[in-house]
């Protein structure tokens, strides 16, 4: 096989395209789209997301020191581009995607109702790395919808329609090919 070699860059794809959600200190509520998202640590809790300075949310975010990771579906996809394309300086993007806010039980932040996971995260560190600054948080709380479980409990995000983003497009997600250690599961 033949390999092209490029530049540096990131090429780590599809990445989760989510809805993050932030409130000012003065009550003004935004939301951003970012792919630049992930889980940083188990124990505890935390993840991250990544954020150009530039972008309108980037100082919201510093003041208030918390947002939610809102995860987005197929039903989300028009909001979610919508919100990543958009300034929150211009429009009221909640109103504009005809979103519901519900409050976070942990932060002071609006969480998106229609989303089917609502991820509280309080930010423990900023840094600045280069194009993006990167905000690690503790992940205080976390809203499943009951829609997306089954009689035993077990949560189905796959039900929801998730989707994800790769080089400028989004996709929903597929088929499943199997699930956490099938390769090594012994034949019955």
């Amino acid at each position: 096989m033949a390999k092209q070699s490029w530049k540096p860059g990131n090429m780590i794809y599809p990445l989760p395209a989510v809805m993050v959600s932030v409130r000012d200190l003065q009550g003004n509520d935004n939301i951003i789209t970012v792919a630049w998202t992930g889980t940083v640590c188990t124990n505890p809790p935390m993840a991250y997301i990544s954020v150009r300075p530039e972008r309108h949310s980037y100082s919201m975010l510093r003041e208030a020191g918390c947002f939610v990771i809102n995860l987005t579906t197929k039903d989300l996809a028009w909001a979610t581009d919508y919100c990543g394309v958009t300034s929150g300086r211009d429009v009221d993007k909640f109103k504009r995607c005809h979103l519901t806010k519900a409050q976070a039980t942990e932060i002071d932040a609006p969480m998106i109702a229609e989303s089917p996971v609502n991820i509280e995260c309080k930010i423990t560190e900023m840094k600045e790395l280069g194009s993006h600054h990167m905000f690690l948080a503790e992940v205080v709380a976390v809203h499943a919808e009951d829609t997306y479980m089954d009689e035993t409990g077990r949560f189905l995000l796959e039900r929801a329609n998730p989707i994800s983003y790769s080089h400028g497009t989004y996709y929903a997600l597929g088929e499943k090919l199997g699930t956490f250690g099938y390769s090594v599961k012994k034949k019955k």
